[in-house]
This record gives C-alpha cells, structure tokens and sequence, in this order.
C-alpha cells in the first residue's frame, strides 16, 4: 500500500472540520473539495517547429508526474498556416493523489521560487468556486533542468473544486496553503 499524501490527510482531519465550522454545513459532504487540477499549455509558434511540443510533452510530463497529452487544432486557419488536426499544445488532467502532491508542490516549492513573488491574485475565481492562474515560466519547478531548457514557457493551472460559490472557492484553496493576496 502506498503512502497517502499529507494534503490529503490534512483535508480530511482538519480542513473539512474548519470549512465545515466556518459555513454552517449540516453534513460533511457538503464541504467542497478538489476534484481536479488541470496544467495547460498553448504552443502557438509549435507549427513551424515540431520539437517544441516534444519539448513542452517532456516538461509537462515531469512537472505532473504523469504522461502529458498534446491539444490538436479543431480547424483550418489559413492566415497563421494552421491545418484541422495539428498539434498546438500540451495538457495534464490531475486527480486523486496525484493532485494533492502537484498541490503540495505547487505551494510549497515552485511558487517560493517566483521572482518578485507577493501572493497569487484572488481574481481568478470563475464565478462556481473554480480557479484559474497563470505561470510565466516553467523553470520554477524544481522537476526541470534550467540547463535542458531551450525556450521559456507559460501554463495555465485551473483547480475545479466542488465550491458553491467562488467564497467557498477562496476559503478552501486558502486552507490548502495558496498564498493568495490579501
């Protein structure tokens, strides 16, 4: 039996009861939870160069800890020399332990590692409690090889979460440990 990340744990035993407390829930199932994170990343000049997405597959790849897949064109369009079918970038869906490590590591190691860093924007709420930010770089992620990297890219990370409201949405990302804005 493998070992249950410490995120995990730390829901279960503590934030359920604080959100619970917190938002007068009359049963536990009430309290939100994560269902899932998705790491996106669009590769718009990976039409002209085919190792590109090999790259950004690898990247991602070792970021998630689980097999990237890559996101085809759903059409022609003629002015940016794009056909129906061609790849043009790379995702990750996470769920289960998977999910709470890249959260553990996510907060703990790769977001400390930002330049600059104050906090992640509370804005990004989608108006159900789900969540969406931006990452400029890559490299903050201790999986990648500074050295290996031959261009600088960005993702997206969407946490969809069980959250009524985008309040419920902050307090259980909050509890996470997301360092958000104050």
């Amino acid at each position: 039996m493998s070992k249950e990340p410490t995120l995990k744990i730390k829901y279960k035993e503590e934030i359920v009861p604080r959100l619970q407390e917190k938002f007068q829930y009359k049963s536990v199932m009430q309290v939100p939870r994560l269902e899932k994170i998705c790491l996106n990343q669009g590769l718009g000049k990976a039409i002209s160069d085919k190792k590109m997405i090999e790259a950004a597959l690898n990247d991602m790849t070792m970021i998630a800890g689980q097999k990237a897949v890559s996101s085809r064109s759903r059409k022609d369009i003629a002015n940016f020399k794009l056909r129906k079918g061609m790849p043009v970038g790379a995702r990750v869906t996470l769920r289960g332990d998977k999910m709470y490590e890249f959260m553990e590591r996510l907060v703990s190691v790769a977001l400390p590692r930002v330049r600059d860093f104050r906090g992640i924007s509370p804005k990004g709420f989608d108006g159900s409690g789900n969540y969406n930010m931006g990452i400029t770089e890559q490299i903050i992620f201790p999986e990648i090889d500074i050295d290996k990297v031959n261009k600088i890219l960005g993702m997206d990370i969407t946490f969809v979460t069980t959250a009524q409201t985008n309040e419920e949405g902050l307090a259980l990302l909050s509890e996470f440990g997301m360092p958000f804005k104050k």
